[in-house]
């Protein structure tokens, strides 16, 4: 299993870099000014420079690919049951999400900014996770018609023969 957590971990690493760039283009193209947003301004301010500013966010996106994708093993604990998974994933998620957000200034240092990014994350996290709910739940389904449909058809060819 540790293994398995190392091994998402470190594909995860360069997935959340690669996200968090494809973010700032789409920042970027939303503005329309013609510029490169690279980071938030606040956290250039921050760093004391926009190189400093790409830097620490270029490392915390791979912690932050990393810490998502190890987390992903969660779901393949077979003894689990779906609540405790569920919670697990959403607190290992919530504990790497937080602070990565908060220094890297994706929401207003406030009391109304923390609780409106919890906010966002929780119905972002909620409608991932019904999506994902509900499209295992087809396969299921699926799974166990074909079983119905293989039993009935063993049972049917017993009859006739």
């Amino acid at each position: 299993m540790k293994k398995k957590v190392l091994f998402r971990c470190l594909l995860g690493a360069p997935l959340g870099l690669a996200i968090s760039y494809c973010i700032t283009i789409l920042i970027s193209l939303a503005v329309a000014d013609g510029h490169y947003y690279p980071t938030v301004p606040e956290l250039i301010s921050d760093c004391g420079g926009e190189v400093n500013a790409v830097l620490v966010q270029a490392v915390c996106s791979l912690l932050y690919g990393a810490a998502w994708a190890g987390a992903s093993v969660i779901w393949e604990v077979e003894r689990w049951s779906l609540l405790r998974m569920t919670v697990t994933h959403l607190l290992i998620c919530s504990a790497a999400t937080f602070p990565i957000a908060y220094f890297l200034r994706w929401m207003k240092h406030s009391l109304v900014g923390i609780l409106s990014y919890f906010g966002i994350f929780g119905a972002i996290y909620l409608c991932i996770w019904l999506t994902q709910f509900f499209a295992m739940r087809k396969k299921v389904q699926q799974i166990n018609d074909r079983i119905q449909h293989s039993v009935t058809d063993a049972k049917s060819e017993d009859i006739s023969e």
